[in-house]
């Protein structure tokens, strides 16, 4: 039965490599550009323009620049209703569009555009002291949900060393999040809602995986009690290991169509969700096969 096995020991070496791969590069990334953060965590304004029919983004850059002094990006938002699309002009952090510098925009955009009706369809405006304090709570939240999730784990596998079994499941969590916000600066994907709902799933899909296994090596404790504690991992991996390629691959090949179309059409919104979310997945089924375990069976036996 060993013989059949995986090696989990193995594969946390390569894991550790390839983890730590990607967090010298996403600490490089961050320190050399730094996090793009979206006005809600940073401050700053953003103005939507709706339009009929096409306007290439390098035009619609352009026009607005003759009216706005101040560095911006462009994005495309998805359709609003029919064939009508979107442009959103940002400006993050400290910098502001006065009512006058707006209407200048509008205007200009008016005249450039006047064949594909634009027109202003939101403004929103977030002062930093506020974007701050909103970015904090939204970090207290994901940290208390993954500290319940953990005792959670601490309190189903008590049997097997629950405060052990949760303290390493929470080690691949950190690496999964650790993950998702690199990939956003690597990738320069803004920082925004849509990364704290891709935390948040990221938790839940790696701490299932996590579970399904620890589950796994509670059963193989009670069926092989002559196997040690890393057999009994290897035992346990090697038998759930298809089960979560498995869901884990289908869901991202539904997140890859999403990257396939935002690509295509240029949805910034979609693409700053799918992204993150495609490789925390990978990183969550990853970490949960040859981290957390490997890391509880080393735990164990320095224990023993």
């Amino acid at each position: 039965m060993a013989n059949k096995t995986i090696n989990t020991k193995k594969w946390f070496k390569i894991s550790v490599i390839a983890y730590a791969i990607l967090i010298v590069a996403g600490v490089v990334m961050t320190i050399v550009f730094g996090p793009n953060l979206d006005i809600n965590f940073s401050g700053g304004t953003k103005i939507s323009y709706s339009y009929e029919g096409e306007i290439s983004e390098s035009d619609f850059k352009n026009t607005v620049a003759t009216a706005l002094d101040k560095e911006f990006s462009v994005g495309q938002n998805t359709s609003l209703a029919g064939d009508v699309n979107s442009y959103v002009i940002t400006l993050a952090g400290t910098d502001s569009i006065s009512a006058e510098t707006q209407e200048n925009i509008t205007k200009a955009l008016e005249e450039k555009f006047a064949d594909n009706n634009i027109s202003l369809y939101d403004s929103t405006s977030v002062s930093p002291t506020v974007a701050g304090s909103f970015f904090v709570k939204a970090l207290v939240a994901v940290l208390i949900t993954a500290i319940l999730v953990v005792l959670y784990v601490g309190i189903r596998f008590r049997k097997i060393g629950g405060v052990s079994a949760s303290l390493t499941a929470f080690c691949a969590l950190i690496l999964d999040l650790l993950t998702a916000f690199f990939i956003c600066v690597i990738f320069r994907l803004p920082i925004d809602m849509n990364f704290m709902a891709v935390v948040l799933t990221i938790l839940g899909y790696s701490l299932n995986d996590t579970i399904v296994i620890y589950d796994r090596v509670r059963e193989n404790k009670r069926l092989y009690p002559e196997l040690s504690v890393g057999e009994n991992m290897d035992l346990s991996v090697s038998s759930t290991l298809v089960r979560n390629i498995v869901t884990t691959f289908t869901t991202v090949c539904a997140v890859l169509t999403i990257i396939v179309v935002s690509e295509i059409y240029g949805l910034t919104t979609l693409r700053s969700f799918a992204i993150p979310m495609a490789f925390g997945l990978v990183s969550g089924c990853f970490s949960s096969l040859f981290v957390s375990g490997p890391l509880w069976v080393m735990y164990k036996e320095r224990k023993a």
